[in-house]
């Protein structure tokens, strides 16, 4: 797509579908703008929080678009659930950035942005001369995030990733074969939305840095580091100790009789820990347990398996409700074993408002909504996702270009 940058007389930002344009918008990151490279999960995951807190995202990508948009169901071509989900509240602007007139653009967007943000590996985004160096040439005050699979430190910085491939790298695949006797993924894209909050919270502290010191700088995130560090926080264990005291495994989490408990009509997740919630569920339910062997916390982590395997078969005696409210007695935790689809029904996060319903140009969507508080500036769902190139002309023009 080309386009002819002839100066223009600057305009006042246009509201934007939603929730409002740059100018109206709220939230502790109001006033920032953030120029976003980033495709797939990981990046657009990290700058729709910021969209929601308030920050001008804009998306650039080239004309065929994120591949996200095409990925899963939505009401038209484009638009899929996750790509809508994750980019919400963003303007799309499409640009060619190996022409000279995209190349053009982008420089204008980096000198009045705060963040540039991106998804590429370190050889793609230096061929179009968008490396940090580049970027703090045009903006020395910016805030420039790599989000890579793989660091640049290490031999495999070159390597493409995606969120199956990290989780078996970190070791994901490995603890779900110890817990249930087979190597397999955990249910969701772990791996990209444990990063993206990563390098959302690394983006933010070099933000607080530089309204402490009026300096930019590189960040840099990578999927099998953060997802090693993830892993490891319990699962070092014993291996951190030199010499190792122990494996590097958190027991208690692969112990096999660590999965939901069978009631008589369903399942039920609870967790009997503390030597208060053993001794409350010993004297309410099997007072025969009250032995030495179980007496402790510590005594009942060397036995975790059997400990697991005791409750499993006490909990077969009753209903899940039955359980439920005698552990809301005991002040045990507990919950019913419940599908996704449920939360869209779930009383606490209705009563909550956790769900946002937004209009959108193809229709109402309920969003999940902000999963924070804050009680002066709040956030709350930015608005509709993008359709491709949505925003072109309108930022364009903000930028005294046509």
């Amino acid at each position: 797509m080309a386009f002819n940058f002839t100066p223009i007389m600057m305009k006042q930002e246009a509201e934007a579908a939603g929730r409002g344009g740059p100018a109206t918008r709220t939230g502790p990151l109001a006033g920032v703008r953030v120029v976003d490279l980033t495709a797939m999960v990981m990046g657009p995951y990290c700058t729709q929080i910021m969209a929601d807190m308030g920050a001008d995202v804009i998306k650039v990508e080239p004309p065929a678009g994120d591949d996200t948009r095409y990925i899963s169901v939505g009401p038209v071509p484009g638009l899929s659930g996750v790509f809508v989900n994750v980019n919400r509240g963003k303007r799309s602007v499409v640009l060619d950035l190996r022409s000279e007139q995209g190349a053009a653009a982008i420089r204008a967007l980096i000198e009045r942005a705060d963040v540039f943000i991106h998804s590429m590996r370190f050889k793609a985004i230096a061929r179009l001369g968008l490396d940090y160096g580049s970027v703090a040439a045009v903006n020395p005050r910016i805030i420039y995030t790599n989000c890579y699979g793989y660091g640049r430190r290490g031999p495999d910085r070159d390597l493409t990733a995606y969120d199956d491939t990290i989780q078996a790298a970190c070791g994901l695949p490995a603890v779900q074969q110890m817990l249930t006797g087979e190597a397999s993924y955990v249910g969701t894209i772990m791996a990209d939305k444990v990063t993206g909050l990563t390098a959302l919270y690394a983006t933010m502290m070099a933000l607080y840095n530089r309204e402490k010191t009026g300096e930019g700088q590189e960040v840099e995130v990578g999927m099998f580091e953060t997802m090693a560090s993830f892993m490891l926080v319990e699962h070092a264990n014993g291996a951190m100790f030199e010499p190792a005291l122990g494996p590097a495994v958190y027991p208690r989490t692969v112990a096999p009789n660590r999965r939901p408990y069978r009631t008589k009509d369903g399942k039920i997740a609870a967790l009997i820990y503390n030597d208060k919630q053993w001794s409350a569920f010993m004297e309410a339910v099997r007072p025969e347990w009250a032995s030495e062997k179980y007496a402790t916390l510590e005594r009942r982590a060397r036995n975790i398996d059997a400990v697991y395997a005791l409750v499993a078969s006490t909990l077969q005696e009753r209903t899940t409700q039955e359980w439920l409210t005698l552990f809301r007695q005991l002040d045990i935790p507990a919950a019913a074993v419940r599908a996704p689809a449920d939360l869209f029904d779930d009383p606490h996060l209705d009563a909550a408002g956790f769900f946002e319903k937004v209009n959108t140009p193809q229709g109402p969507v309920r969003f999940p909504g902000v999963p924070t508080w804050f009680s002066r500036t709040p956030g709350r769902v930015a608005g509709p996702a993008p359709e491709l190139g949505a925003h072109t002309q309108e930022v364009l023009a903000e930028l005294g270009l046509s």
